[in-house]
């Protein structure tokens, strides 16, 4: 429920709420020259190492932080690593390049490649031309993406961080070749504010601007969007990059079709320049379960700690959880819940435990609203709801409560 919670949430600001982007689904499996003709095939590969003494295999970027030029490095260099697991030096095997595509075998015969996407850009660039012409959208406009990538990870690993299926939301935004770095400038501040839409705490986020060495072989610029995580350090959530006109030239050059952009208010062509913004879905839940994660002593008694998921409305898997002071006041608890559910609102039904018990387990999985059924109910058609973060709880007539947490959802959309 969180990740749909996500994705509708950036599919809402990106596609939905924006005057120049529309959306596609493209495909997973993609014909081997769509990625020859980019240079994945062979160019889309990370610097392997194993530790001759203990076998341990190694990313060279990951062991290396100062992001040596893998191209020049010298042997001495990675002589001098120790290996984090043996702490032994001087046992590292020389530097290969091991290409990260799942490469299959597809057809009757089998007798035919094609690969697993590693991003779902390329899905983008190769639709280009079918869809500007079928929006007819003029530049500059954007085409949004989210679905699977698959990475043959040397080192997956940080629980979800570096994983090897995972789930992207890219932006592919074309524009004339000499605006590019205003509208890189103007997507890098689009892609930030949707990270403070998600409520994270602002002082463990901050930009970092890829050097020369670092950057794409493709890219004119890129800055990521990086989160503070504990025990991981900062680790990148979201880049914007300016990849030129690259991937277009790319596919027109080996296709021999024409992907050239016809202005029609000056009759020139040329080959729009993209600004790509993407992030990963699976990185922003990590994010947003450690940033949202408290221990909350209450009246500052250690032996009475609360846990608390601190996630926003909008983003909270159950907005509500249900909970008969009585279970014989089953029968109305169990109205309001499928009344609530009848409005879209998403809740759980609790009737286990004590009702102090109740609350907290619902606090655990970050449940802004408790809704209380007592005897009273049955009396004057009120209940009882317990605000996650403040523990305040206020009366309201049952038939409000739909209205009053879709408004309070509306507040942080």
């Amino acid at each position: 429920e969180l990740k749909n919670n996500i994705k509708k949430i950036w599919w809402k600001y990106f596609v939905q709420r924006s005057e120049y982007n529309v959306g596609i689904d493209s495909a997973i499996f993609m014909n081997k020259k769509v990625w020859e003709a980019t240079k994945h095939a062979s160019t889309f590969n990370d610097p392997l190492i194993d530790c001759k003494n203990c076998k341990m295999r190694y990313r060279a970027d990951e062991l290396i932080k100062d992001k040596i030029d893998f191209k020049n490095i010298d042997k001495n260099i990675i002589n001098n690593l120790e290996c984090p697991n043996c702490r032994k030096k001087n046992v590292f095997t020389d530097i290969r390049q091991f290409n990260m595509m799942f490469k299959l075998q597809f057809g009757v015969t089998g007798n035919n490649e094609i690969y697993l996407r590693p991003e779902t850009a390329q899905g983008v660039f190769i639709n280009f031309k079918n869809i500007q012409r079928s929006s007819r959208k003029k530049i500059p406009f954007g085409i949004c993406n989210v679905g699977k990538s698959f990475r043959n990870e040397i080192t997956p690993g940080n629980f979800i961080f570096r994983i090897r299926e995972f789930e992207q939301l890219e932006l592919e935004f074309f524009c004339e070749p000499n605006s590019d770095s205003k509208w890189f400038d103007f997507w890098k501040e689009k892609s930030f504010d949707f990270i403070k839409k998600l409520g994270i705490n602002q002082k463990k986020i901050r930009f970092r601007e890829h050097d020369k060495k670092e950057l794409a072989f493709y890219s004119k610029k890129t800055i990521d969007i990086e989160y503070n995580f504990p025990n991981l350090g900062w680790g990148e959530i979201l880049g914007v990059a300016n990849r030129t006109d690259y991937d277009l030239k790319c596919h027109m050059d080996y296709s021999k079709e024409s992907l050239e952009y016809l202005d029609p208010n000056t009759n020139k062509k040329y080959i729009p320049y993209c600004v790509e913004t993407s992030m990963g879905l699976d990185r922003l839940i990590l994010m947003i379960l450690i940033d949202s994660y408290d221990e909350e002593k209450i009246n500052n008694n250690d032996d009475d700690v609360r846990i608390v998921m601190h996630i926003k409305p909008s983003l909270a898997p159950y907005k509500a959880v249900i909970l008969p002071l009585s279970k014989q006041l089953n029968i109305k608890a169990k109205e309001i819940f499928n009344f609530l559910l009848l409005n879209d609102i998403s809740c759980i039904y609790d009737e286990n435990g004590s009702i102090g018990k109740r609350y907290r387990r619902g606090d655990e999985i970050g449940i802004p609203y408790a809704i209380t059924i007592d005897f009273d109910t049955l009396n004057d058609d009120c209940v009882t709801i317990r605000f996650r973060d403040s523990m305040k709880q206020i009366r309201m007539k049952i038939t409000d409560i739909s209205n009053f947490i879709l408004n309070e959802i509306k507040k942080d959309d």
